[in-house]
């Protein structure tokens, strides 16, 4: 199920200075999957998964298990990435590296944060709402129901962050 439209070398000849680490944790538990809508900065109104920047003291993991921590009020454990996806907008010189986590199992009560008001939803694809998330997320989700490892990269519009100018979507065995 590899992926591209148009190629992403073709469409992306910036330069990009240097790169800045997220996390994106998504906890799935039995037939349903945990979703929170932002509600303030980046992605505020869009429902995806708990994270955030990666702080310079920890791991990535740890980042991931933080930010569920900070947003969610749970603690996940089981914690797997799944996939890397870089996203590189026009007229910008910083790309975004998030790397996508899966949790299957949590302790504790979920709350509504600051940040993230936590919805659980059908772990189906006709029940997520793309149509309130950000604008790649439908493409790269069956690799996460499927639990199929993934990278991808994503070029997109830095005036208009819900266009996709071009990307590459690809499986893989490992990260």
């Amino acid at each position: 199920m590899a992926m591209t439209f148009p190629d992403f070398d073709l469409v992306c000849d910036q330069e990009i200075e240097s790169r800045k680490l997220y996390t994106n944790l998504f906890l799935i538990s039995g037939s349903k999957i945990l979703l929170g809508l932002k509600k303030r900065g980046l992605g505020q109104g869009k429902w995806n998964g708990f994270g955030g920047k990666v702080e310079s003291e920890e791991t990535i993991e740890e980042g991931a298990i933080r930010e569920m921590k900070e947003e969610a009020g749970i603690d996940v454990d089981l914690v797997e990435k799944i996939g890397i996806l870089e996203f590189v907008f026009s007229g910008r010189p910083q790309a975004l590296e998030t790397h996508i986590f899966v949790a299957k199992g949590y302790s504790g009560e979920l709350i509504e944060s600051e940040e993230m008001y936590p919805q659980w939803f059908p772990w189906s694809m006709d029940a997520i709402p793309f149509d309130t998330m950000w604008s790649d997320d439908h493409l790269w989700f069956p690799y996460l129901q499927q639990n199929q490892k993934f990278k991808g990269k994503f070029y997109i519009d830095g005036n208009d962050e819900a266009t996709i100018l071009g990307a590459t979507l690809n499986p893989v065995e490992s990260l």
